[in-house]
């Protein structure tokens, strides 16, 4: 399942989550991020051992803003609170994987 995520439920989400989550910065008219969306879904799907959510940085420029992102789609991994790692543009689904395994 895929948790769509804003200012108010990021903390709460993300930062104070259990599980590992994977982060998901995207814009409907961005190309790119239309492509790495359903590799994404996929990933949701498969693992059910994180959390996966997805921002809409023209609904949420707050956190756009407060995670520095400049290029979307970017994915940012985090665990107990922290970002411990990153991608930026479209990556191979078997990227994705590897970052998360860790």
């Amino acid at each position: 399942m895929v948790v769509t995520l804003t200012v108010s439920n990021f903390e709460e989400e993300v930062l104070r989550s259990e599980k590992p989550v994977l982060v998901d910065f995207w814009a409907a008219w961005c190309g790119p991020c239309r492509m790495l969306s359903p590799m994404v879904d996929e990933i949701a799907e498969e693992n059910t051992q994180i959390k996966v959510g997805k921002v809409n940085v023209d609904e949420q420029t707050a956190l756009a803003e407060k995670f520095g992102i400049m290029s979307i789609p970017t994915l940012l991994f985090f665990k107990d609170g922290k970002n411990v790692d990153s991608s930026v543009g479209v990556v191979p689904k078997a990227a994705i994987e590897k970052m998360i395994s860790q």
